[in-house]
């Protein structure tokens, strides 16, 4: 165990911007940030020409375990995430069996005390029947709602069955948000369908701004907070902008933000099957336009794993997801090499943003007594996605073949280096993750 580093000549991406100096890290903690530091270090790395970032909070991942655990481990998962920067994570509960009971949740922390390299949280699953677990249970980021079916089991779909969940309790609850009957119904429509592509006529936009709508008055009704997962539809981006609450935040996708149907579907086909759906190009110029303009608040992966043979099944038979925890920040530090954006902001909406929503302690900024959770990037340096490259278990990538400016070349969690380069260091464990 490392119990002190010393970074030196790094560009820092600070609060109140992008400093050049040293950051002194000491039993796991940010112990000094300045222009020349003396301290002396048990690891000391000259990090002139790269940069120093909070490391990226994925608040959205699936890892699969308990379950189908040939297609990701918390063990795998966790290395994919530090592999590209991610010091945190939050995992979904729609495992096998799902987390929707303190058994359940107290389960899944075991196995990740024991395997995760990265810092970890798993949200409390909702059913028409588990109120109060929702409110009793420790420590969580919040509740999850699949207000629309997605992979698994879990479903609350009815307005009168939302209710006692939004009026009773503080929690955050997130959620998937489509309207179920309307998905339902569009899949027997297209029940024979042969064509990847449909798969954005079955989860329609009107069956995603419909449930949002829903959502958000709930939200405002019970003065509930409000978190709206993976945003797919430029209805919804538009909806939220000309109606702004205090109660509502919501998510974007790195994959629904770079890519687009028809041609994602023509050229990858099932790979690109997810849900909600990758849609139409001018809904991912949308979800551009309110991430930059601050109607969307934060990005997350929602990396869900599942096998080549699994997708390679015919389209409404093979499951919807993709890997992509790994890629996030790469595929970000691309696009802001593009000049979409700035580095500022992009640690905005990967690390500061989700610890100020979820009320996480001591993460998500560059600030002394904070936790020393860092990415280190060579913005100059090129990736190259590739089947060799994925560290996930799925083994494969919709961006296989893409070549990438920007590069996480350092993963550094609670003081500790677990990822320099292609290496990782195994013997390094993350946290538990910490709720105000």
């Amino acid at each position: 165990m490392i119990e002190s580093a010393l970074f030196k000549n790094a560009s820092l991406v600070l609060p109140n911007g992008i400093k050049e100096g040293d950051i002194f890290i000491q039993n796991g903690k940010i112990h000094s940030i300045g222009p020349s530091l003396s301290h002396s270090a048990e690891l000391e790395i000259d990090a002139k020409g790269l940069v120093i970032m909070p490391g990226m909070i994925d608040s959205h991942v699936h890892f699969r375990e308990p379950g189908p655990t040939y297609k990701e481990t918390i063990e795998s998962g966790s290395r994919a995430a530090v592999s590209g920067g991610v010091t945190s994570f939050f995992e979904m509960p729609n495992t096998n069996p799902s987390t929707t009971t303190l058994e359940e949740m107290a389960n899944k922390k075991q196995i990740a005390s024991q395997t995760s390299l990265a810092n970890y949280a798993f949200y409390i699953g909702a059913t028409p029947d588990n109120l109060e677990v929702l409110n009793t249970v420790e420590n969580v980021p919040g509740i999850k709602i699949y207000v629309g079916s997605s992979t698994g089991s879990l479903l609350v779909a009815d307005r009168e069955q939302l209710i006692p969940i939004f009026e009773n309790g503080d929690r955050i609850i997130s959620v998937h948000s489509e309207d179920e009957q309307m998905v339902q119904d569009a899949t027997q429509q297209f029940a024979d369908s042969t064509t990847p592509s449909d798969h954005y006529r079955i989860r329609s936009t009107e069956a995603a701004i419909k449930c949002t709508k829903m959502l958000h008055g709930l939200a405002n009704d019970y003065k509930r907070r409000l978190h709206i997962l993976h945003l797919t539809t430029a209805d919804e981006v538009c909806f939220l902008r000309e109606n702004p609450s205090s109660y509502v935040t919501s998510e974007v996708c790195p994959h629904h933000l770079s890519l687009y149907g028809p041609d994602a579907y023509d050229r990858l086909g099932n790979l690109v099957k997810v849900n909600p759906p990758i849609r139409e190009k001018h809904h991912t110029d949308e979800l551009w336009k309110g991430l930059l303009d601050g109607t969307i608040d934060c990005i997350g992966s929602d990396h869900a794993p599942h096998t080549l043979e699994d997708k390679d099944k015919p389209f409404m038979q093979a499951p919807s997801g993709m890997p992509l925890v790994e890629l996030s920040v790469r595929l970000l530090l691309h696009y802001m090499n593009q000049g979409r954006f700035t580095l500022s902001q992009l640690s905005h909406w990967i690390s500061a943003k989700p610890a100020q929503l979820f009320g996480i302690h001591s993460k998500g900024v560059l600030k002394e007594g904070f936790d020393a959770d860092l990415c280190i990037v060579d913005t100059n340096a090129t990736y190259t996605v590739s089947r060799s490259s994925v560290v996930s278990k799925a083994g494969w990538s919709a961006f296989e073949g893409s070549e990438l400016k920007g590069n996480v070349v350092m993963t550094i969690v609670n003081g500790q280096l677990v990822y320099r380069e292609g290496d990782i260091l195994e013997s390094v464990k993350g946290q538990e993750i910490r709720f105000n």
